[in-house]
């Protein structure tokens, strides 16, 4: 007589009609067409009573989980109060140069003339600026036109210039020897610019 059942299936349920039954639901059920034709054999010749298969899984608390496997561990009051947590990382300064300062007064060492970064063309007036703090670093003139030279005393703010690379830092336009730019009607506290005299 051929073998209906292999031999691991039947010690599969050997083992599953010696335990008791689950009363809980479970989280999931193997139905597979091969063991429910193997289950229905084996019940009709080996079994009087009916017997579904449910397996049970350590994962039984898994649907309780929203979006992570790995449980969440909260710290309590005294845990914080015994300081079990650790500050966050200062972040980097972008205007080092100027540090707990909001600006800085210079005297210009060099003025230039600087390429951007691709995709932009044109040219980017940039002045070398010793601070009174003794620091030397690049400033971009804002505005069109300037009127600063060697030695001029300007004031430093912080603040990029996008497309040059390394320059960290902004003159401020009307403020010391640089003056504003004259022909500004937008925008004009940016630029230094006085408001137009109205006839």
């Amino acid at each position: 007589m051929p073998q209906l059942i292999s031999p691991l299936a039947l010690r599969a349920l050997r083992t599953l009609i010696t335990r008791p039954a689950i009363t809980q639901t479970p989280l999931r059920t193997l139905t597979t067409s091969a063991f429910r034709r193997a289950t229905t054999t084996t019940t009709t010749n080996l079994l009087t009573t009916n017997f579904t298969f449910t397996p049970i899984f350590r994962t039984q608390t898994a649907f309780l989980r929203k979006f992570s496997s790995s449980p969440i561990i909260r710290a309590t009051y005294n845990q914080v109060r015994r300081g079990c947590r650790s500050g966050q990382r200062a972040r980097r300064g972008r205007s080092p140069a100027l540090k707990d300062h909001p600006s800085l007064k210079g005297v210009c060492v060099k003025t230039g003339i600087t390429k951007p970064k691709k995709p932009n063309s044109g040219e980017r007036k940039v002045a070398r600026v010793r601070l009174s703090s003794g620091k030397v670093v690049s400033a971009i003139i804002p505005g069109e036109g300037h009127n600063i030279q060697q030695h001029s005393v300007v004031q430093v703010r912080g603040g990029r210039a996008q497309d040059c690379p390394g320059v960290k830092y902004h003159l401020v336009r009307g403020a010391m020897d640089l003056g504003g730019v004259g022909s500004r009607v937008t925008s004009r506290s940016k630029y230094g610019t006085k408001k137009p005299k109205s006839n």
